[in-house]
């Protein structure tokens, strides 16, 4: 929508509307819009020191919150095997049969859907019997995805 008001006319050569602000410079009239080249550049300065001093604690917790799922399944997991231990008298072979498995005792399927993999998408590993005396041993490989890596997460 247009004003019909009459523009007004300060000192310095700038014609006000109601719509839109014009200046004049040498009897040509120039529409002033947007933002300068270096207001531009000076905004984005800005927002990339802020990225550098925010991602990295951004990516310092995904990295956490990937350990705290593969803990938590990892218990799931743990709960499940115990159970199957209870209806069969012995601890699965392999995780798989924690969802179909031949025993007489067995009840199950003891995990609502089929084993999840790792957070890094790996399978997790399953020994029976475990180490140190456990009956069994589940581990996630990590992000490195080998057993002798520093990041290995062991029940």
């Amino acid at each position: 929508m247009l004003s019909n008001a009459p523009p007004v006319y300060p000192r310095d050569g700038t014609y006000i509307f109601a719509w839109k602000i014009t200046q004049v410079y040498m009897n040509k009239i120039r529409v002033v819009r947007g933002f300068t080249l270096v207001e531009l550049l000076i905004v984005m300065l800005i927002l990339g020191l802020l990225a550098s001093l925010i991602a990295p604690q951004m990516f310092g917790r995904v990295d956490s919150s990937r350990v705290q799922t593969a803990e938590t399944q990892m218990r799931m997991l743990e709960t499940a095997l115990n159970t199957f231990r209870i209806d069969t008298g012995r601890f699965p072979e392999n995780l798989a049969e924690l969802r179909a498995s031949e025993h007489s005792m067995w009840n199950g399927p003891y995990l609502p859907r089929e084993v999840p993999m790792d957070p890094w998408g790996n399978a997790y590993v399953y020994r029976v019997p475990g180490e140190d005396g456990r009956p069994f041993a589940l581990m996630s490989l990590g992000p490195e995805g080998q057993e002798a890596s520093e990041d290995v997460i062991r029940n």
